[in-house]
């Protein structure tokens, strides 16, 4: 019962900050409060505050299938047509839902509206997402589309970026990527008359579906 109703704060929580309208630009993060004795739940919280700040678009899944569901509905509503998937795992996992994808790099650069990839970690301090060279998708598929597409796990949330960044050497030990990124919402800039204009140096619209691999 606790349980439940823990989980049920938790998505109320993420719906009320689902509500609230973007801010013009994302705040300064508090590099200074702690963050370490969060549990979980905590965690999953403050980084999806921290994340729709950001002006990311998130959605939350309940399991596997349920983000299959949420994203083939996304991907219809979206009128998505060329959504490009180079990791092999994730490839398996849409065919076998049966959505459908453009697994080659065939007119990549005309046709890349969106794109789907996983990542390393995700970072509550500041509602980021770790993402690296290693997987398949390279570094195209994260910075060239109008439309980045993440799919990751609860169980990949850590406190802040040094643990991200910790959990890099466990992972690669010394063999580290040659690109590691914080992806922090939509590409934008404010250098022209200070005027905030999106998808200046990259995608136009992060999205994020979280799936909730963790125990209840």
């Amino acid at each position: 019962m606790y349980e439940a109703k823990t989980k049920e704060i938790v998505l109320r929580r993420v719906r009320e900050a689902l509500a609230k309208p973007a801010p013009f630009l994302p705040p300064t993060p508090d590099f200074t409060s702690p963050l370490h004795h969060a549990n979980t739940d905590d965690l999953s919280v403050i980084f999806v505050e921290n994340f729709l700040k950001n002006s990311g678009a998130f959605f939350y899944c309940e399991t596997e299938e349920d983000f299959f569901d949420q994203l083939y509905k996304f991907k219809q509503e979206q009128k998505v047509e060329h959504l490009y998937v180079w990791e092999t795992n994730l490839q398996k996992a849409l065919h076998y839902a049966g959505i459908g994808f453009t697994d080659n790099e065939q007119d990549f650069i005309a046709k890349a509206e969106a794109s789907l990839t996983t990542c390393e970690a995700l970072i509550t301090r500041t509602g980021s997402i770790l993402v690296s060279s290693a997987n398949a998708g390279g570094r195209r598929l994260s910075v060239y589309p109008e439309v980045h597409m993440v799919v990751a796990k609860a169980s990949q949330l850590v406190p802040d970026i040094k643990d991200g960044l910790q959990h890099l050497r466990n992972k690669y030990k010394e063999n580290l990527p040659s690109m590691v990124s914080l992806v922090s919402g939509p590409s934008r800039t404010a250098d022209i008359e200070k005027t905030l204009v999106m998808g200046a140096h990259g995608p136009k619209q992060l999205v994020l579906f979280l799936i909730d691999d963790l125990p209840h």
